[in-house]
């Protein structure tokens, strides 16, 4: 089904330091499904990409600036990881800002790898159901969240994985649960 997600726009927030494979697989599986995407930053431009958090893996440009932005706009959340981007995501208040807003909305969140940790400053991990990068586990369980170590976490509104060897399972993930988001056989 390749149009599974015509009509829905997806914003994928990031930031310096994204790990470059866990933003565009997914993007490319959204946009392969029929989705609009943006790609949302605290600064105009382009972003520094990482391969493996250390290479670096050349720009991607961003389409707005966070503080510009509205969850109205949007009907789905992607948090991609590496290490540096949500450490910088979660220092800055436009983009927790915009999450927490976005998970009031009720809208479908989905997160890969170190992403976890901007929910966790959002103050909206406490008792969900999620799994993240090892290195992020203490920090999920300090928030109230229940951590599991499996491939793909569904809890409601959240979709989780560990890391890019997860992201065929995940992407699978975010197109069925951002095709559901709001129908009313959807689970929230």
């Amino acid at each position: 089904m390749a149009h599974e997600l015509r009509g829905r726009k997806v914003a994928i927030l990031a930031a310096d330091g994204v790990e470059r494979v866990e933003l565009e697989q997914p993007r490319g599986a959204l946009l392969g499904a029929g989705a609009e995407t943006e790609v949302l930053s605290i600064h105009p431009g382009d972003i520094q990409a990482r391969q493996g958090d250390l290479d670096s893996a050349g720009t991607l440009p961003v389409d707005r600036v966070v503080s510009d932005a509205s969850t109205d706009d949007y009907d789905a959340l992607l948090l991609p990881g590496g290490t540096m981007n949500p450490d910088q995501l979660r220092a800055n208040e436009d983009a927790l800002g915009f999450v927490k807003a976005f998970v009031s909305s009720g809208k479908p969140v989905a997160t890969i790898c170190h992403g976890p940790w901007t929910l966790v400053e959002a103050d909206v991990v406490r008792g969900r159901r999620l799994t993240s990068w090892p290195s992020i586990r203490t920090d999920l369980r300090n928030a109230g969240a229940e951590v599991v170590d499996e491939e793909v976490v569904i809890d409601g509104q959240f979709t989780s994985s560990r890391s890019p060897a997860d992201l065929p399972a995940f992407c699978t993930a975010i197109i069925e649960q951002f095709a559901h988001a709001g129908r009313p056989d959807s689970v929230a």
